[in-house]
């Protein structure tokens, strides 16, 4: 009974201004209640860690709430993506202080790969202090077979998540003035520039690199998600006047890739492209591809057409869906979509959209990546993956967390500075 109360209560909040006050009269909004509640988790979690040096927070909480994850590949993982979103928060939360151990770790790892000092960052690295180096990625013994494991996604490099990192080390540069975090962000964007530039079709960036080693294999699709946060990262690089790369080049080339993608006769962002960086990927919808895009200095008024394409495609009760299937809410997702609405001036939606998360805490303060018990993405994890085998699952989610509480404080991760809507 009381699940279905609050079913009904999210649905109706997509359409009742008066949800926009948040639950009950006279309580404090969505917005302020999400900042004090998601701000103080995500400190709660960066001081639980030892020490005072360079730290990683686990990305995902067990399923019940709290505690660590029981599957060995999530039990110790730390993504870079989540975690150069929770730097990225905690600057937002006025907790630079804090968010300064996640950057001293990304900073750490640029350094200090067991593949040398190239830029390259892992997908994922082992949680907790970091005391070892080379930075270890994260990886797991398998008790049974008697042997160490590393996941071939988790030890690859994600184009995207090299950004992120990027992007969380120029706005921990900004907001503590050390000038070691721009240089840092400016290795991550030549590795970028040196290792997955493509000029075919519509030029842009790949994917990165599946794998680590002999088995290593290069992904070789394009992505709008990737290449919008190049634009993101070469721009603010460009800005700040960093030495270190052609960032006008490397911007404009990212950019280029974000227009030959535009349908303007639909008034979408495909995915991307397919392997041979020619045929456009519509085989599939992703939110972010839709939303991101929005969230960039650079963006023209006629993209803000791709929140449309997201409500007739990705809504659901409640929030959005990664992808068109609509089997269910993903909280990541709908923080987004959240941010994006302010970000053109829809204030209200935004509110209404926040007044659902307030909803997915969890019990260890986290918000769960999903409301049902999984969604799928219509994605493969790898280019070995037989199907399409990327989900989330309902688990305390640390990325969550962090897009919720941007999305609270109309924090553009993407400028460093709260969203202006034209």
């Amino acid at each position: 009974m009381i699940r279905r109360c609050i079913a009904s209560l999210l649905v109706a909040c997509l359409t009742l201004p008066a949800c926009a006050a948040g639950p009950g009269e006279g309580a404090p909004k969505p917005a302020a209640l999400l900042e004090s509640r998601l701000c103080g988790s995500l400190t709660v979690a960066i001081d639980a860690l030892p020490g005072k040096g360079p730290a990683f927070l686990r990305s995902f909480d067990h399923p019940s709430g709290a505690g660590a994850p029981a599957d060995d590949a999530l039990k110790n993982a730390a993504f870079t993506y989540d975690n150069a979103l929770a730097t990225i928060a905690l600057v937002a939360c006025r907790r630079a202080g804090k968010a300064r151990r996640i950057g001293d770790a990304l900073l750490s790892a640029v350094d200090s790969d067991r593949a040398g000092p190239q830029g390259r960052l892992r997908t994922t690295y082992r949680a907790g202090p970091q005391q070892e180096f080379p930075i270890p990625p994260n990886g797991w013994w398998n008790q049974k077979a008697q042997r160490w494991e590393e996941d071939a996604y988790q030890v690859g490099t994600a184009t995207g998540n090299v950004a992120w990192a990027g992007l969380a080390l120029l706005t921990l540069a900004d907001a503590l003035n050390e000038p070691k975090y721009r240089a840092g962000a400016a290795k991550l964007g030549a590795w970028v520039l040196a290792n997955t530039s493509d000029n075919k079709g519509p030029g842009g960036f790949t994917g990165g690199v599946h794998g680590d080693g002999v088995g290593a294999q290069a992904l070789t699709w394009k992505s709008v998600e990737h290449n919008t946060d190049l634009v993101a990262l070469f721009g603010w690089l460009e800005r700040a006047g960093v030495p270190g790369g052609d960032w006008a080049a490397g911007k404009a080339t990212a950019l280029g890739f974000l227009k030959a993608m535009w349908r303007a006769d639909a008034g979408y962002f495909p995915t991307g492209t397919l392997p041979d960086g020619l045929t456009v990927n519509d085989g599939n919808s992703g939110l972010d591809a839709l939303l991101w895009p929005l969230l960039l200095p650079e963006s023209p008024r006629e993209w803000g057409r791709g929140l449309d394409r997201a409500d007739k495609v990705h809504a659901v009760a409640g929030g959005y869906d990664f992808n068109g299937d609509r089997d269910g809410v993903w909280v990541e997702g709908t923080a987004q979509a959240a941010l994006s609405w302010a970000a053109i001036g829809d204030q209200d939606r935004a509110e209404r959209l926040l007044a659902t998360l307030v909803y997915d805490i969890s019990p260890g303060g986290y918000l769960w990546a999903t409301r049902g018990n999984k969604v799928s993405t219509g994605f493969a994890i790898g280019p070995d993956s037989r199907e399409a085998d990327f989900f989330y699952y309902r688990q305390p989610h640390l990325g969550a967390t962090a897009w919720a509480v941007l999305a609270a404080q109309g924090w553009n991760p993407f400028t460093g500075k709260v969203v202006s809507a034209p």
